[in-house]
């Protein structure tokens, strides 16, 4: 069995896209057609834009979900695949390869999200820290003492906590016993009710597209189960922005005999939890196109 699994923001890196642009025959021609179907150059985002410009929220989202799209079209499209997932953002690469969206209405919503989500980061100051360590019960329960929220549940003993800026910063400058913090580069404290408003503008587009049920076995980030509906996955991808990623449930139902996970690029984040709080066969990070050699590609 091969899972494959699309990463969320913050994997990207300046140029990422610069060796498969270059190598990988196809994969250019996507990655344009992707970013014209959300208005963004994604040619341009991959290979030469600086780190602030695919920081922005705005950018990253539609870049990250367009890479690994053109990657699984180019790359990985006679496969055979059993289980696809996605991490926050990543489920709308994930809906895409599972047949639930299209490849354009993917990136139009995600285009839409991704602008949501930059103007509700900015009506406060917000952000968001990794919390390695510590028991998770503990965890959770100091957040919420210190005015915080657990945002991302990502399993291999990592907690993503997320709030007022100046809340966060204090967690990092003060670990919860057991603990350490790395504050994250993202633009505000995703997956809370500090996004309610993202929702509501990507509900409303959401309304206009039309799905299809998944023709992979696809797992939801709300709640780590295969989701048999594409209206009920493109339902859950929405009021997601404002609810916790269970990435750490996705891991429990992916918890395959004989499994290999195939992590997209921009890769490395979820290939490294799912090699920690997962028995698998083996995992692969595409990287680099060089990477492809390890699945026999």
């Amino acid at each position: 069995m091969r899972i494959i699994a699309c990463p969320g923001q913050g994997s990207q890196s300046q140029g990422f896209l610069i060796p498969w642009i270059e190598t990988v025959q196809g994969f250019h021609d996507e990655l344009v057609a992707l970013g014209d179907a959300c208005g963004k150059d994604l040619v341009f985002l991959g290979t030469e834009a600086d780190e602030e410009t695919i920081k922005d929220t705005a950018n990253a989202q539609p870049l990250i979900v367009g890479a690994s799209i053109a990657a699984f079209r180019s790359a990985l499209s006679t496969l055979e695949i059993s289980h696809v997932v996605g991490h926050s953002v990543g489920e709308f690469a994930a809906a895409a390869i599972a047949g639930v969206l299209s490849d354009s209405d993917a990136m139009r919503l995600v285009g839409i999200r991704a602008q949501a989500m930059a103007i509700a980061a900015a009506e406060q100051q917000t952000s968001m820290a990794a919390v390695l360590g510590g028991d998770s019960d503990e965890v959770v329960s100091q957040l919420e003492t210190m005015g915080l929220h657990a945002a991302n549940f990502n399993g291999a003993g990592q907690i993503v906590a997320a709030g007022r800026k100046d809340l966060i910063a204090k967690l990092v400058s003060e670990p919860i016993t057991g603990t350490r913090c790395i504050e994250l580069k993202v633009a505000g404290a995703f997956h809370t009710h500090f996004m309610q408003s993202a929702v509501e503008k990507l509900r409303e587009a959401a309304a206009t597209i039309t799905t299809s049920d998944p023709k992979i076995a696809l797992v939801s980030n709300q709640s780590g189960q295969l989701v048999a509906g594409g209206k009920e996955y493109l339902d859950l991808m929405v009021s997601q922005v404002a609810n916790p990623v269970r990435w750490d449930l996705c891991m429990n139902t992916l918890n395959l005999d004989e499994a290999q996970f195939i992590e997209l690029p921009p890769a490395g984040a979820l290939a490294g939890l799912a090699k920690r709080g997962m028995n698998l066969v083996s995992t692969v990070a595409l990287k680099s196109p060089a990477d492809l050699e390890k699945i026999g590609l």
